[in-house]
């Protein structure tokens, strides 16, 4: 695919970001998109490698030597209907993909992977500007009542595809707005929930009916969802957050990191920040626990916010800045990653526990620490390693354990894995209760966004096959 020789002729070329002095100033996206000539540079260095572990590598399979070919050779539009095939919305995965399809790239064994996630969404952003991607209305009605509870990007694509294939789509959604994570948990900087809106114009053209303000097993009665509609689509979210229950939990000042991005998101957007306390990091100390994506996002959002100082600490040891490619190629590997939010101005710690919150007043004023030390997966702790760091702020971001049970899920009766997950195969994603189907992190735990659109695109099929004996949909 591309140019035969292109990747020893032309070196990997990505997309830049806006100065940090400029960018932290505002919520706005801070990407600079590769020009015309560049992409194609960068779409001919996809070779032909026999098997494209790529494919492998992405979630929704993308067919991602066929639209760098196409890139190469100029042709926009025929890259989008190629990309469209495999995922409805690209225009999200180019922006928060983490691209374990660029760490499968055969290139990337001597670090240089084709810029395959940058490609994607040049493709997708063209389209848009283009005037390409257009409702696609299904020619025919089936008559058959879908209900999706959850309009993250699990429910968005299971909507889309069930609506494509006919079916009368309706989805809850318990907020103001669609989106679920990605509109309330993905900093606007990351990702502008303008995206998210023109997506949902397209599925309002193809029949998708989005009902607002509506929280099943509060607001809407969960058992009436099965008398109303012939399937059901369980889309939520992983949302019990990992709690730290240590001495000074109780104090003021210490939240989940979920509740703090959230008010932000609502805060951009002009939403009404419904909780009792707003939470705001300006002039603080921020603590931010946890060192995933989330907690990232906590560090980029309180340095916006003009926090005093921001550290982000996790309990795990520290990567390894460059990973054993012979021992994990075309696996996605452990290595030490830096976010554009920890390069904006953060310290970060490695192999550190809490162990109390100190607090004076009510409100939390330090944390006491203690370092760690890893053996055969063991941590034990290093004798007088104790230290204390000063907190005005302590953000939670240690992951999330299961969905919610108490409404909903309870109400319907559904059975929970092991992990307190919905329990339901990847095979027809079938729930306990009959007609009641799962995907996404309600069922597989929390994950990546593609995975999400897999999810959803799979259940999706698997309800066309449940309610019409079989399917033209993708798998």
């Amino acid at each position: 695919m591309g140019k035969p020789t292109g990747f020893m002729e032309i070196t990997r070329k990505d997309r830049s970001y806006t100065p940090v002095a400029e960018r932290v100033t505002h919520f706005d996206e801070f990407l600079m998109p590769l020009a015309d000539d560049d992409l194609s540079r960068q779409g001919a260095r996809c070779m032909d490698c026999g098997i494209p572990f790529c494919h492998q590598g992405c979630p929704v399979n993308n067919i991602i030597p066929d639209w760098n070919d196409l890139v190469y050779r100029g042709d926009y539009r025929q890259a989008l209907d190629v990309l469209h095939s495999t995922n409805n919305f690209p225009e999200f995965t180019g922006r928060i993909c983490p691209a374990p399809c660029e760490a499968a790239c055969t290139l990337n064994i001597t670090d240089e992977p084709v810029s395959i996630k940058s490609i994607e969404c040049a493709i997708v952003d063209r389209g848009w500007e283009e005037g390409w991607v257009q409702p696609q209305v299904s020619a025919r009605s089936t008559g058959k009542r879908v209900a999706i509870v959850g309009s993250g990007p699990t429910g968005l694509a299971c909507a889309q595809q069930l609506a494509r294939a006919g079916h009368r789509v309706l989805v809850f959604e318990k907020n103001i707005k669609v989106g679920g994570l990605l509109r309330y948990g993905i900093p606007d900087f990351k990702l502008a929930k303008s995206l998210i809106d023109r997506r949902m114009g397209q599925m309002q053209a193809e029949g998708v009916v989005f009902r607002t303000n509506s929280h099943v097993g509060e607001d809407v009665n969960p058992m009436s969802l099965l008398i109303n509609f012939d399937a059901v689509a369980l889309t939520g979210g992983s949302e019990q957050p990992r709690d730290l229950s240590i001495k000074g939990r109780e104090l003021d000042g210490i939240h989940f990191a979920m509740r703090f991005l959230t008010q932000q998101n609502r805060r951009v957007s002009g939403e009404q920040i419904t909780d009792n306390l707003e939470i705001l990091a300006e002039n603080k100390h921020v603590i931010v626990i946890g060192g995933g994506d989330t907690g990232s996002d906590c560090v980029g959002t309180s340095i916006r916010h003009g926090a005093a100082s921001v550290t982000q600490m996790e309990i795990m040891p520290k990567p390894p800045e460059k990973e054993d490619k012979g021992a994990t190629w075309p696996n996605w590997p452990l290595k030490l990653r830096t976010s554009s939010s920890q390069d904006e101005g953060c310290e970060r710690d490695w192999s550190v526990a809490t162990k109390s919150f100190e607090g004076k007043d009510g409100k939390v004023t330090a944390l006491k620490c203690v370092r760690l030390e890893w053996m055969d997966g063991k941590m034990t702790e290093v004798e007088g390693s104790e230290f204390e760091l000063k907190a005005d702020l302590v953000l939670l971001a240690m992951g999330f354990v299961n969905p919610l049970h108490e409404g909903m899920l309870n109400g319907l009766g559904v059975d929970y894995d092991s992990h307190g997950n919905v329990n339901a195969n990847t095979d027809d994603y079938a729930t306990s209760i009959d007609k009641v189907f799962a995907a996404g992190d309600m069922r597989r735990g929390q994950s990546l966004v593609v995975w999400a659109i897999r999810e959803g695109r799979q259940c999706a099929r698997a309800i066309d096959e449940y309610l019409m004996g079989s399917s033209d949909l993708p798998r």
